[in-house]
Formats: C-alpha cells, structure tokens, sequence
C-alpha cells in the first residue's frame, strides 16, 4: 500500500502515546529517500539507477534494554511498535540512562544554495559522468583502469517520540568519486579524488582540473623513487589533517566507545593533555553548509558544536542521549544513523583542528630532512594505532621542498602524535569528501577540516598497496 509521509505524523503521535507508558522510552523514525546512483568503469556504464523508498523504525527502551524493529508499510506500523516494546522489556533489566532533552515539535529543511540534484535529468547525469570517464583515460595510454562513481539522496525524516517531540526534518546530499590507475610494468600506481556536497548540483560540474590531476598523478607516480623508510619531521596538508582528525582521533572521541571501554575511558580522561598550547579540536553538526551539517539528530537533540581540545587538553567527547546519561554528562546531538534499517550510534558529524598561526611557509623552515604530505589515498586505524598513505609526497631538503616520492605511508599513535605537533598553519581547508563507516553504517556523510601540520617523530615508510 502506498501512502504519504505527511499523512503519517498523526500515526506515530497516537502510537507514541498509547505505547509509550509501556517503556521509559518509545521513538519512531520514518524516513523517505530519493536517489541517484551511477557508476562507470572504464568508461562502460556498470550502474544506473534511480529509485525512491520510504521506511522506518521504532525504537523501545525499559530498564536500560533496547527493542528495535524496522518497517516499510504503515499497515503494520502498530504491530512493530510491539515487537519492539516487547523486546525492551524482555531484555531491559537494569536502569535507563538517557540525558533529558527539551521536546520540540518543528519543521526544518537544509536550504540549497544553487540547483536540486532532483531537478537534474537522468541523462544530464550520467553525461558528466562520460565526461570524466573520458579525462581520466584520455591522459595517458599508461591508464589501465579508471572508475567514476556519482551518487544523489534527497532525504526527509520524520520523529516522533513519547516525549513529545515530532519532527520533520530534509536536505540533500551529493557526492563524486574519481579514481585511475596506471601500469608499468609491475609498477602500478593510483590517482583518486573525491568531492561532496549538500549545496548545490553545481558543486558536481566544472571538476575538469581535479579529475585531470587525479590522473596525471598516477601517471606521474609510476617514475617516482619510494621513501626511504624511517623517523621524519613532516609536514602534511589540510587534507591529510582533515582525514588525521576524523580517523585518529574524532573515533576515540564517540562515547559509545568509550563507557563499553574503561581502559579507554581512563586513556581519554577529561583534563588530560594531548597536545601543545594552541590545538583546538571540535566536531559538530551546528556550523551549516557542511556535509555533516543538521539540524537534529536521530535521537531529536539539537546539532551542537562540541569542543573536544582545548589548549592541547582533552575538554569533552560526543554523545548520544544514552552515553551521556551513563557519564553524567550532556548530549551533544551525535546520536545519528544511515538510514532506517539502523539504530543510531555515537558519529561524527563536522570535526576539525581550528587554523593556527604559523604562515604556511615557515612550517618547513629548519628542516634538514623531512618528509611534505598532501591528499590522501587510504587509511586504516586501529584503536589508537593509525596508518595513512598520502595521495602525493614530497621530500623536504633544508627547509625546501626537494625530490617528489610516491608510495608514502604515515604511521603513528594519535595520542604521541598529538603530543608530537610542532606547529600549526594558518591556512584552512573544508574537506567535503568524507563518508563514515562504523558498525556496519558506511557511507556517512561527514565534514572533515583543518590547517597544515608540522609534526616530529612520524614513522614514515613502506610501500602502498597496488590500487
């Protein structure tokens, strides 16, 4: 049975409040979803897809015990919020812990600045895409394989609570991926590039010069030396300190993590130092225009700013309502889910290094042997463990910028590594590029930011794998 997403607030609110007496806690999500998904390689359409799906979930809490289930038809919409409800109190046999939250009842769309990705004919589309496949493989005879992914989702969630909150909540989403790899011999090399937005279908168009780069960094990588393994001072770019931040820190940072975690919960201790005088680190979904930008999160809490690092000194983490409510602190708006087949979890929305004070410059200035970072090809961590090859690399040689290398691995402890900046950039950079991935919910959309880094004792070395 088809129906409409407006006729349904009526439902969820009399569902909210014949059920919710039942639990300590009673929300349901239902979401709709529009998208556009492309992708090529080679130049050869492998996907081309539009699709619309319109679905939910409910979740229950009694005694600290979570009931979940998911629904695509609001027939047997009452029929799931029992499932759910008996689950919770089936499994619920402690305390719930959830940090109060105001109701609101609102309506909030995510302006677009340009052009609705929705407005966009199919063919338009999958036209830009050719058209990047055909720079990429056009650069080089060396090109063996080039990929070009293009992907759109327009969507609007709905929620409503046995608190009382009910709301309804859109935007969109839009994101390209580039990719080429090139042959010699043995000798294989990768190119990628990747751009976001949830601004304008504009953002999308006019990319020539980066996916040109993209390619002619493969290329040019294939006659590159290799670093030579070792411990470097390095300087890496606003990309690379973007992706450090997210991956190595702003995970340590989820709360969930860290209350099922007591070594880590006693690792990341409020008022510990990490860093030097000057390193500020922040997540939030507040600041707009930003792919980890919102309004509210899955759980209804207002998107926040949350500073994580004040001065070096670790000054806050990021919640759900239930990680808050067992640490006694307050709810930062970070309870968020890929879409309604998922619970939410504790995830990052915009994290970021404030910019510094350092001219750009002078970051390389006394180096007698270094290593310069840029861009990102992968990234892996593991705990506090971290490992990230750079997308290009150049040797620093007395404070300049010397021989260029290829297959440059940074390895390191985030929390020496933190400890380990020297200085910090006064340039800035927004990184639209990211998608998250955590417990099986990949593809997030986040921000990522920061300035460029000076840092001492990296671990650099070791050859990429082939892409």
């Amino acid at each position: 049975m088809s129906y409409s997403i407006d006729d349904a607030k009526t439902c969820l609110e009399s569902l909210c409040a014949a059920w919710g007496p039942r639990v300590d806690y009673l929300a349901i999500r239902l979401e709709q979803s529009e998208g556009t998904e492309i992708f090529l390689r080679g130049g050869a359409i492998e996907t081309l897809s539009e699709g619309l799906a319109i679905g939910g979930h409910v979740r229950a809490c009694y005694r600290g015990g979570w009931g979940f289930a998911s629904f695509n038809d609001l027939q047997g919409l009452r029929d799931r919020v029992e499932e759910a409800v008996a689950a919770a109190r089936l499994v619920g046999d402690e305390e719930t812990h959830l940090a109060p939250i105001d109701p609101v009842q609102v309506t909030q769309h995510l302006p677009l600045s340009g052009t609705d990705p929705r407005q966009i004919p199919l063919a338009r589309k999958k036209a830009l895409c050719s058209h990047y496949a055909d720079l990429l493989q056009s650069q080089d005879d060396r090109i063996t394989t080039t990929s070009v992914r293009y992907s759109d989702t327009a969507q609007r969630v709905i929620l409503a609570t046995s608190e009382g909150t009910l709301i309804d909540q859109s935007w969109s989403d839009m994101e390209m991926r580039f990719a080429a790899t090139a042959r010699n011999g043995e000798t294989v090399q990768t190119g990628r590039e990747t751009t976001g937005s949830r601004k304008a279908y504009e953002d999308l168009e006019n990319l020539d010069a980066q996916v040109i780069h993209s390619a002619r960094r493969a290329v040019s990588a294939l006659d590159l030396p290799t670093v030579r393994g070792s411990v470097y001072e390095v300087v890496i770019d606003p990309i690379l300190t973007g992706l450090f931040v997210h991956e190595a820190f702003g995970h340590l940072s989820e709360a969930d993590m860290a209350y099922e975690n007591p070594d880590l919960l006693e690792a990341m201790s409020m008022g510990r130092r990490f860093g030097p005088q000057g390193l500020h680190i922040y997540d939030g979904a507040a600041p707009q225009g930003h792919r980890g930008s919102y309004f509210y999160d899955d759980e209804g809490t207002p998107a926040s700013t949350t500073q994580l690092i004040q001065d070096g000194v670790l000054v806050g983490r990021l919640h759900s309502r239930e990680t808050a409510g067992k640490l006694g602190e307050l709810p930062t708006g970070n309870a968020r889910c890929l879409n309604y087949h998922y619970s939410p979890l504790v995830r990052m929305t915009n994290t970021w290094i404030e910019r510094g004070t350092t001219p750009v410059n002078d970051l390389f200035a006394d180096i007698k042997e270094g290593v310069y970072a840029r861009n990102w090809l992968e990234g892996m961590t593991n705990g506090e463990m971290f490992t990230f090859t750079a997308g290009e690399a150049w040797m620093i040689r007395q404070g300049q910028l010397a021989e260029p290398l290829r297959d440059v691995t940074l390895s390191g402890n985030v929390f020496r590594t933190l400890a380990d900046i020297v200085a910090i950039g006064d340039d800035f950079y927004w990184d639209e590029s990211g998608g998250c991935g955590k417990g099986g919910q990949n593809g997030l959309p986040v921000g990522c930011g920061g300035p460029s880094l000076r840092i001492k004792n990296v671990v650099v070395g070791g050859e990429a794998e082939d892409g």
